[in-house]
C-alpha cells in the first residue's frame, strides 16, 4: 500500500471531519478579537498550520479575559466582534487555506454581576424550581430549603447594603429579582448549594447530560459546524460532566464526527478511556513526556539534596500533595464534599454520618487520578476497579482501624458497584465530580507551589516526583499514540501551563548542573529574607527560567504563587504584611549575578529549546503552537501568558528566513524549526499518519545524547543532555543508524552522506532529515 493510499484511508469521510495537520492557538479577548485573528491569516498559513484554534467565542461575562465564563450560548461575543466579525474572520482564514477549531465549555456557565446578564439563571432566581431553566443547573434544592444560595455577601451582616430599587434587589454590582422567594444571598464563606467549577462560586455547573440543556447550549455551535465555519472542537473540563462518555457520543452525532479533543488530564500510567469518541486529549500527557526526556535522571539525587538543604522541607512530594488535598477538602471544596456526604447518607441512612464523612474525605484525598469512568447505567470498567482499589488501600493506611468498616461500607457506593438507583447513581457520579477538582486544586494549584525541587516538572498533568523520562519510555509512549491515538493533540504550552515551554527548557539544564545551581542560590539568598524557604527556592528558579523578567511581572507571579500555596497567605485570607515584605524583597534582586548565571546556561538552553520543539512537532499527534511560541516562549502562568504577541516581528523574521537568510538568533532558529517542520507535515501528510513511528538508534560513545525517530520518510534527531555531551568531549564517532544516504536536512539544506552526529548537528543541535531525492 502506498503512503498516499494510507493517508487517504486514515482521514475521515469528509474534509471537514479530517484531523488537522497542525493548529495555532489564539487567546481571544477584547483587545484581540476576530478582526485581529483574521489579519494573521497569511502569516499563519505561511507558518505551516492547517487550523486556527480559538479560545471560547460565545458571549462571556463583562470584562472576561479568557471566555470560559459564558453567559449566553445563543450569541457570539460582542466584545470579540460579534457574529458578523466571526463570519468575516472565518471567510478570510478560509481564503488562506485555514480552518477553525473552537474551544467549547459544556461544564459550567458564569454567574455574572449583574446576574440579569445570564437569562437562564435570572429565570431560576425569579421562579425557582418552576423555572423552565431549573433543570440547567445542578442545584441541591433541599439543602437550600427550596432556594438557591448565592455566596455574594462580603460580611455576615451587610446592614442596609442590600437595597430594593426599581423592582430589583441591589448589592453593589449584583442585581437580583424581587421578591426573593427562590434565592438567598449569603456570606461568601458559606458556599453555594449549586455545583461549581472547582471552588469558583461565579461559575455554576451545567447539567449537560440533560438532552434539553445539551440542545440549547450547543445550538449555535452546531449551526456553525453545519455551515462549515467550525471544523474541530476542544472540549473544556470533561471531568466535570456527569457522563463524559455519553456527552462525547452525543457531540459526535450532532457535529458529524468533527475532530474533537478533550482537556483530560492523565496521571501516571493512566490512559484515555478507549471508548471515548474523540481524537484524544489536548496534549498535557505529551507535554510532560517531551519535557521529561530532556531532563538528566542523574540530577535527581543532588537536586533533591540541594532543595531539602535550602528549604528544610520534605524530599517526599506525595506527603506534600496529601496535606494540600486534605486542606482543600476541608476548606475550599468543603461545600462539594458535604453535598456528596449528604447524598451518601441518603443511601446509607443507618450508618454513622461522622464515620462515613471521615472515610469519604480520606478516600477522596487518596484518589490517584482525576476521576474514574463510572457513568449512569453503564458497566464498571476494569480501570475503575483498579483505581478504586488503589485509593482504598491508601485511605486504609491513613485511617484509624476503627474507621475501616466505614470505608468498606462506602466503597461500593462511591465506585458505582451498588446497583443503579437514582440515589446510588448520584453518589457515584458526584464522587467523581468532587475528586477531579480536588486533584486539580489540591495538587496543581496548591502542592505545585509548595514543593519546588525542579519546577520544570511542576506542570499541568505532570508529576513532580517523576524526575525524568528515559528515551525508551518516550519511544513507547509515542508508539502507543501512533497506534491508538494518532490524531490526539500535542503541545508544549497552553493558556493553563504554569510556565511556558522555554522556561522549562532552561530549567531542565539545572538537572545537569546541580552543584553550580546550589552554590548560586546559596549566594543569592539574603540572611534577612522574609520569604518562606520554599517560596524563595521557587523565586530563584522563576527568575532564572524567565530571565529577563521585569519587576512588575515577577511581583504579579509571586503574588499568585504565594496565594496558591496557601501557607502564609491565600486568595481568601490574604496576609498583606507578608505579601508586602515579599514584594519589597524581590525589588532588590542581584540582577547582574542572575544574568551572568543565565548567560552561562545559554548554549545548553538552546539545545533544549530547539530539541523539545522539534520533537513535539514531529512526534505522533496533531501539534499545537501556542500563540507566539514559534519564537522563544518565556512567559509564566496566566495572565502573563496572555500578553500581546508582536506578530510584525514574527512576519519579518519568517520573511527573512524564507528569503534564504541564515538565522540571526535563537528566536530565528526556533522559528526555522517550527515553520519547516510544520510545512513538511502539511506537504507530506502521509509520512505522519497512523502507525508511522519508529525509534532510530545511534551507535557510538555519545549515543545516549541523541533522541531520534522516523515518521514515514522523515527522521527527526535532537540533542539531549547537552552539558554531559560537552563534558564527555562531544559526539566523537557517534552516528545515527540509518540506511544509505544521501540525506538532506530540511532545516539547513545541507546534504549528508555520512550521518556522524558531529557533522549532522554542527549548525543546529537538531536535524530533520529526508532522502536527498525526496521533494519537500
Amino acid at each position: 500500500m502506498s503512503d498516499a493510499t494510507e493517508a487517504t484511508e486514515a482521514t475521515d469521510v469528509t474534509e471537514g471531519t479530517a484531523a488537522p495537520h497542525a493548529t495555532y492557538r489564539l487567546q481571544l479577548r477584547a483587545e484581540f478579537g476576530f478582526a485581529d485573528a483574521a489579519a494573521l491569516a497569511g502569516y499563519l498559513a505561511a507558518l505551516g498550520v492547517s487550523h486556527v484554534y480559538l479560545s471560547p467565542i460565545l458571549q462571556a461575562a463583562p470584562g472576561s479575559a479568557h471566555g470560559y465564563d459564558v453567559v449566553d450560548h445563543t450569541r457570539i461575543s460582542d466584545a470579540l466582534g460579534g457574529e458578523e466579525g466571526f463570519r468575516a474572520m472565518a471567510a478570510r482564514l478560509r481564503e488562506a487555506g485555514l480552518r477553525l477549531v473552537v474551544d467549547i465549555v459544556p461544564n459550567h456557565m458564569a454567574i455574572p454581576a449583574p446576574e440579569s446578564l445570564n437569562r437562564p439563571l435570572w429565570s431560576v432566581l425569579e421562579q425557582g424550581r418552576a423555572s423552565p431553566y431549573a433543570r440547567w443547573f445542578d442545584i441541591d434544592w433541599e439543602y437550600g430549603d427550596g432556594r438557591v444560595l448565592l455566596p455574594v455577601l462580603g460580611a455576615e451582616d451587610v446592614g442596609d447594603e442590600l437595597v430594593a430599587d426599581g423592582g430589583v434587589l441591589r448589592y453593589h454590582d449584583h442585581v437580583f429579582p424581587l421578591p426573593d422567594d427562590h434565592y438567598r444571598p449569603v456570606y461568601w464563606r458559606e458556599g453555594p448549594n449549586y455545583r461549581r467549577f472547582f471552588e469558583i462560586s461565579t461559575l455554576a455547573g451545567l447539567r449537560a447530560e440533560d438532552p434539553e440543556v445539551f440542545d440549547r447550549t450547543h445550538e449555535l455551535i452546531r449551526k456553525l459546524v453545519d455551515e462549515g465555519l467550525i471544523d474541530g472542537l476542544r472540549v473544556d473540563h470533561p471531568d466535570g460532566l456527569t457522563a463524559p462518555r455519553a456527552y462525547l457520543r452525543r457531540l459526535a452525532e450532532e457535529t458529524g464526527g468533527r475532530w474533537t479533543v478533550v482537556e483530560k488530564i492523565l496521571t501516571g500510567p493512566e490512559e484515555l478511556a478507549p471508548d471515548w469518541p474523540c481524537a484524544g486529549t489536548t496534549g498535557y500527557d505529551a507535554l510532560n513526556m517531551v519535557g521529561g526526556v530532556f531532563v538528566d535522571p542523574a540530577g535527581e539525587r543532588p537536586l533533591t539534596e540541594a532543595y531539602v538543604t535550602f528549604t528544610g522541607g520534605s524530599a517526599d512530594f506525595e506527603e506534600v500533595a496529601y496535606r494540600a488535598k486534605r486542606q482543600m477538602a476541608e476548606r475550599g471544596l468543603r461545600p462539594e464534599v458535604l453535598r456528596l456526604h449528604r447524598a451518601l447518607c441518603r443511601v446509607l441512612p443507618s450508618h454513622d454520618p461522622g464515620e462515613m464523612l471521615a472515610a469519604l474525605v480520606e478516600l477522596l484525598v487518596a484518589m490517584p487520578v482525576y476521576r474514574t469512568y463510572v457513568e449512569p447505567g453503564e458497566e464498571e470498567l476494569p480501570h475503575t476497579r483498579r483505581v478504586m482499589a488503589q485509593a482504598a488501600e491508601a485511605a486504609r493506611r491513613r485511617l484509624p482501624e476503627r474507621l475501616h468498616p466505614a470505608l468498606e461500607t462506602i466503597l461500593p457506593v462511591v465506585s458505582g458497584g451498588l446497583g443503579c438507583t437514582d440515589e446510588t447513581t448520584e453518589v457515584a457520579v458526584r464522587f467523581q465530580q468532587t475528586a477531579a477538582p480536588l486533584m486539580a486544586k489540591g495538587v496543581e494549584d496548591t502542592a505545585f507551589y509548595r514543593w519546588s525541587r525542579l519546577v520544570a516538572r511542576n506542570e499541568v498533568g505532570g508529576e513532580p516526583d517523576r524526575f525524568a523520562v528515559s528515551p525508551t519510555e518516550f519511544h513507547e509512549f509515542c508508539a502507543r499514540l501512533a497506534r491508538d491515538w494518532p490524531s490526539t493533540m500535542t503541545t508544549l504550552s497552553t493558556h493553563d501551563t504554569k510556565r511556558q515551554e522555554d522556561v522549562r527548557a532552561r530549567l531542565a539544564v539545572l538537572a545537569e548542573l546541580p552543584g553550580e545551581w546550589a552554590a548560586a542560590v546559596r549566594g543569592w539568598r539574603s540572611p534577612d529574607s522574609p520569604l518562606e524557604p520554599d517560596l524563595e527556592y521557587l523565586l530563584w528558579q522563576t527568575v532564572v527560567g524567565a530571565w529577563p523578567l521585569t519587576r512588575e511581572r515577577l511581583a504579579e507571579y509571586l503574588t499568585k504563587a504565594m496565594r496558591e500555596a496557601k501557607t502564609r497567605t491565600s486568595w481568601t485570607d490574604p496576609d498583606p504584611a507578608y505579601e508586602e515584605a515579599v514584594l519589597a524583597y524581590v525589588g532588590d534582586l542581584p540582577a547582574e549575578e542572575v544574568a551572568a548565571f543565565t548567560t552561562g546556561l545559554e548554549l545548553y538552553t538552546r539545545a533544549n529549546i530547539l530539541g523539545q520543539k522539534l520533537v513535539q512537532l514531529a512526534m505522533p499527534g496533531v501539534p499545537d503552537v501556542y500563540q507566539g511560541c514559534e519564537l522563544v516562549g518565556l512567559s509564566l502562568v496566566d495572565p502573563d501568558n496572555r500578553r500581546p504577541v508582536d506578530y510584525d516581528d514574527r512576519r519579518a523574521r519568517l520573511a527573512r528566513l524564507d528569503a534564504g537568510e541564515p538565522p540571526r538568533d535563537l528566536d530565528d532558529e526556533k522559528l526555522l524549526v517550527t515553520s519547516r517542520t510544520l510545512r513538511l507535515r502539511r506537504d507530506r501528510p502521509e509520512w505522519f499518519g497512523p502507525g508511522r513511528y519508529e525509534p532510530v538508534e545511534a551507535a557510538g560513545p555519545a549515543a545516549g545524547h541523541v533522541l531520534a525517530f522516523r515518521r514515514g520518510g522523515v527522521v527527526a534527531a535532537a540533542t539531549r543532555l547537552p552539558v554531559g555531551l560537552e563534558r564527555r568531549g562531544g559526539w566523537a564517532d557517534t552516528r545515527l543508524s540509518l540506511g544509505d544516504g544521501p540525506w538532506r536536512d530540511v532545516l539547513t539544506g545541507v546534504v549528508h552522506d555520512d550521518l556522524r552526529l558531529d557533522r549532522l548537528l554542527r549548525v543546529l543541535p537538531v536535524a530533520l532529515l529526508v532522502r536527498h531525492e525526496e521533494g519537500a
